[in-house]
């Protein structure tokens, strides 16, 4: 995999923005729990009142709250209250304030008159532990006033008592409430001081149902736009990663498809067809998917994740152990199917390439298997192949899907049985508050969930590996037959020239050589034929004029200039190619001859088909030469094939002809029409013809002979009659000694 990141230095801004993306999505999804805690600890339990500082208070109770601080404490909060007063107000203001709180008409008011976010904290520091020693007097003041020995009086208000109180029997007091509020959690000190705040709130006239409904709506909002805003990112996101793919699919497609026309033979017997058509295809889908994957599972997952446990060990550790154990259990799962499954996901491609290769095997030679009666033994050959690859494919569901997944649920299932009893017991305590047992369960989920995302990316991982090593090996597979750093150029005196000079060749990985020391000239003007027994090495030679080959030793001369020292293109714009199996592109008559030479005018392709005696071709369908061909020229027969890629080749123009055994589809008649023909049209170009009929070859100027790679003569037909037995055997194997005369 990381041999294709490189690929994605064009998409890296989209990276970059996808990146940031995840991460806002992440915090959002993080904070929705806390909001919801918020919901029900503050906005339900608390009636929607946030912390322990009162917003307004009667005189009253502010005195008695104080009783409970120290001197510092008394000047910091009677600094942050303003005293309301009927007798101060303006009338304005008194209207204002009396719309507010209604019963400042009977009792003064002390009204909150700072927003100060650090001062608020200081000041819920203070009236977190005063207010509930309020409470305890409140509640136990009769039993805490008889441990000093005092006994209060039935109906008697404590804290008028403790006004009257000498400091000296007033600080035992003190420190024995201050000791229970010591004793008593957190939790349920908040819940006193909230509680108790309601109730002045209350008197006070004002409406705890609106300061609920107000939280509720607040946070409620906020737990809204939070939402949209991951859903926004979700889907910036996914829109974002289909392109980054898509685009890396498709510059991957080209660079592959780029690297393979550039293939020599060599390469070509490497790599099958089947297998550069399942790794341009399949192999690349895979790394599409896995990049969308990535970039909107992989690398959110572990954002999530790991701000999943630092929200939890923020919040409260004493359940953290339950996801440490959950995680446990995950990451053994993993590592066990992936243990098993992992050599599946290596040889799916492998599968995929054999079923490719048996599939078009069968479409290729559908009327030879139909001919031979053989559709049983191809049914069982693809019936096999395809049960490979779906038992594979089977095996691996079944061990995410069967498995991995149901047990990933269970377990889900179980810790939030868990949590829930744990919680539970300790709501019940009151040292958890059931908002906080909820968000801590959703963090669990999310955190559970993050890991269960990169189960599904390890799932694709392995397989999408193998795709991007294969698609590597074709990238980095370096053609053997490059262009020159310092290409030459091709001499003008000897235009078309082509001459072998002690020609050796061995194909890559072959124990034997296939040509031994070919030397021969063919010049411009003439025709020089190459006939032989089958296996002779007749078109490994005519294919080391082109490249496809390079010579093991010896030389190529094309114009005197070693084919090795021009660049390719230059090479094969001199030749015009007609290979042993005619290929044909889907279009049209006319596409097919005018693909050697675009601007060719339709007087000169119909002149190139009549010269290939491919005219009754055209002249058999009204729509003559804008007649369909299909894919390969499946819907011509052979001749006409080889008649048509005969004229493609004389549209190029070419100084070299090179025909491998591309008249062998015709009849005598046909052929010899042909011949005739383009004897005028080449008579200023190198004709060079690969063939097996002696009748084709009997005009030409010059005649090679093959013989296991050795050339076992060279002259004419009249010469080689008297001089080489090779010839002889061939010629009257085919021709009467009267017809060879």
């Amino acid at each position: 995999m990381g041999k294709l990141i490189k690929h994605l230095r064009p998409f890296v801004w989209s990276i970059v923005l996808i990146f940031a993306l995840l991460f806002g999505q992440a915090m959002a999804d993080l904070s929705l729990p806390g909001y919801m805690a918020n919901i029900v600890n503050i906005g339900v339990s608390q009636h929607g009142i946030e912390n322990a500082v009162p917003q307004a208070i009667s005189v009253t109770e502010f005195n008695k709250i104080t009783i409970f601080m120290t001197d510092s404490q008394k000047a910091q909060v009677t600094a942050d209250y303003t005293l309301l007063s009927k007798q101060k107000l303006s009338a304005a203001d008194y209207a204002t304030d009396l719309k507010n709180y209604p019963q400042l008409a009977n009792v003064d008011v002390y009204k909150l008159n700072t927003g100060n976010k650090t001062e608020i904290s200081q000041l819920n520091s203070i009236f977190s532990r005063a207010i509930p020693s309020v409470f305890v007097i409140e509640q136990n003041g009769a039993a805490i006033f008889a441990q000093f020995g005092v006994q209060l009086p039935a109906g008697t208000d404590p804290f008028t008592v403790i006004g009257q109180l000498p400091p000296a029997q007033l600080a035992p007091l003190l420190t024995a409430a201050e000791s229970q509020i010591n004793a008593t959690p957190s939790i349920l000190l908040t819940a006193a001081a909230t509680t108790y705040i309601s109730v002045q709130y209350k008197a006070l006239g004002m409406n705890i149902s609106t300061i609920q409904n107000n939280y509720l709506f607040r946070i409620g909002g906020l737990m809204l736009l939070l939402t949209l805003a991951s859903a926004a990112a979700s889907i910036l996101v996914g829109y974002l990663s289909a392109r980054v793919a898509a685009g890396l699919g498709r510059n991957l497609r080209k660079q592959l498809f780029v690297r393979v026309e550039s293939f020599s033979n060599t390469e070509f017997d490497k790599f099958s067809t089947a297998s550069l058509i399942t790794r341009s295809t399949n192999d690349i889908t895979q790394i599409q998917m896995l990049m969308v994957m990535l970039f909107r599972i992989a690398f959110y997952a572990p954002i999530l994740g790991i701000g999943g446990i630092l929200k939890v060990i923020n919040a409260d550790t004493s359940m953290l152990w339950i996801i440490a154990a959950a995680l446990g259990i995950i990451l053994t799962m993993m590592l066990v199917m992936f243990t098993v499954a992992l050599p599946k996901f290596k040889a799916m491609q492998t599968l995929i390439d054999k079923l490719n290769l048996v599939m078009r095997e069968i479409l290729t030679g559908l009327m030879v298997i139909r001919a031979f009666n053989t559709q049983k033994h191809e049914e069982e050959r693809f019936d096999k192949a395809n049960q490979d690859l779906t038992k594979t494919n089977l095996f691996i569901n079944r061990a995410v899907l069967v498995f991995m997944m149901p047990a990933v649920m269970f377990l889900m299932n179980a810790i939030m049985i868990l949590i829930i009893w744990v919680g539970a017991h300790r709501v019940d305590a009151g040292t958890m508050q059931v908002g906080s047992m909820m968000a801590f369960m959703q963090y669990a989920v999310q955190i559970i969930m993050a890991f269960l995302f990169l189960t599904i990316i390890f799932v694709m991982l392995p397989r999408a590996s193998v795709s991007a090593q294969r698609i590597s090996e074709v990238l980095e597979t370096e053609p053997v037959i490059v262009d020159p750093e310092k290409p030459q150029k091709f001499s003008s005196s000897l235009k078309g020239t082509v001459e072998f000079k002690d020609v050796t060749f061995r194909y890559p990985s072959a124990e034997d050589d296939v040509l031994k020391h070919i030397s021969f000239v063919a010049k411009p003007g003439q025709t020089t034929a190459f006939i032989g027994s089958t296996g002779s090495g007749k078109t490994t030679l005519i294919n080391l004029i082109p490249r496809f080959y390079d010579v093991t030793s010896g030389k190529v001369l094309v114009d005197g200039v070693d084919v090795r020292e021009v660049t390719q293109h230059d090479l094969r714009a001199k030749i015009g190619y007609v290979s042993q199996k005619a290929v044909l592109f889907s279009g049209t008559i006319e596409s097919n001859i005018k693909y050697a030479n675009e601007n060719a005018t339709e007087a000169e392709v119909a002149h190139y088909a009549e010269i290939a005696q491919a005219t009754d071709i055209i002249k058999e369908s009204e729509q003559g030469l804008a007649t369909a061909v299909s894919q390969g020229g499946t819907n011509l027969s052979g001749g006409q094939k080889q008649r048509l890629a005969i004229a493609r080749a004389l549209a190029k123009k070419p100084e070299i002809y090179i025909f491998d055994d591309s008249l062998s589809a015709l009849d005598f008649k046909t052929d010899r029409a042909l011949r005739q023909a383009l004897k005028t049209e080449t008579s200023d170009a190198t004709v060079l013809i690969v063939t097996q009929r002696v009748s084709t070859v009997m005009s030409a100027e010059q005649i090679v002979v093959l013989d296991n790679g050795e050339i076992a003569g060279v002259g004419t037909h009249k010469d080689l009659m008297q001089t080489c037995k090779v010839y002889q055997e061939i010629a009257l194997s085919q021709l009467s000694k009267e017809e060879l005369v």
